[in-house]
C-alpha cells in the first residue's frame, strides 16, 4: 500500500454518509477499546457484505487490519495502527478519540477509503452542507413536525399541541413551523414556475 490516499480517492462532493464509517465511540460503548480485544466490522449492501475489516485493541491504540485492492489489481493484506487520545468528561470517566492516520487530528469517526482518515483529509461534507435552501427549509419544517407528533410531509395537516407541551412552547414551535412552510411551499412554487 502507497502513502496517505494512495489508491481509490474519494471525490470531493462525496459526504459522510457516502463513506464507511468507523465511529469510536461505538467501539467504547461495546468494551472494544479495551488492551487485548479483538472484533470486527462488516458493511453490507443489502444481504452481500462488501467489506470487513479486523481490529485488535492495544493500549492506546487500534491495528485495523482488512484487505484492500486498487482499479481491479490484486487484493492486498493492509495492516496499520490508529492511535487514540483520552480526555476526561465533566461527569467523569474517559472519553476515547482517534487520531486520524492522514492528519493526526483528534476526531470520533474515520471514514474508510485507501486508508481510514478522517473527513477533512478526504474533503467530505456533512449532507447538509450539500442542501439547497429548499431542502433546508423542508427538513427543518419536518424535524419541528416531528418534535410535535404530526404527521410526516409539510402539506399535511397539522395535528395540534400534543399531551404535556407546554403552551408557550406549542406557539413557539408553531410559528417557526408555519415560516419554513411558507418558505418552502414558496420554493416549490418557484422550481415548478408557479409564482409570477
Amino acid at each position: 500500500m502507497g502513502g496517505f490516499g494512495s489508491g481509490r480517492r474519494l471525490q470531493s462532493q462525496n459526504t459522510t454518509t457516502d463513506c464507511r464509517q468507523l465511529d469510536i465511540r461505538k467501539l467504547q460503548r461495546e468494551g472494544l477499546l479495551k488492551p487485548g480485544r479483538f472484533f470486527s466490522r462488516q458493511w453490507k449492501s443489502g444481504n452481500k457484505i462488501i467489506t470487513t475489516i479486523n481490529a485488535h485493541s492495544e493500549i492506546n491504540k487500534i491495528t485495523l487490519s482488512y484487505k484492500q485492492r486498487s482499479n481491479g489489481k490484486e487484493w492486498k493484506d493492509v495492516s496499520y495502527p490508529v492511535w487514540l487520545d483520552w480526555t476526561w468528561c465533566n461527569y467523569g470517566d474517559w472519553r476515547a478519540w482517534f487520531l486520524c492516520p492522514g492528519c493526526d487530528r483528534r476526531v470520533a469517526i474515520l471514514y474508510g477509503g485507501a486508508t481510514f482518515a478522517c473527513r477533512h483529509c478526504y474533503k467530505l461534507a456533512y449532507p447538509c452542507q450539500r442542501e439547497t435552501v429548499l431542502d433546508r427549509t423542508t427538513r427543518r419544517a419536518e424535524k419541528i413536525r416531528s418534535r410535535l407528533g404530526w404527521e410526516e410531509g409539510i402539506l399535511n395537516s397539522p395535528s395540534g399541541k400534543p399531551k404535556g407541551m407546554h403552551w408557550q412552547t406549542f406557539w413557539k414551535l408553531e410559528r417557526q413551523h408555519n415560516v419554513f412552510f411558507r418558505r418552502s411551499l414558496d420554493g416549490m412554487k418557484e422550481q415548478l414556475g408557479l409564482r409570477h
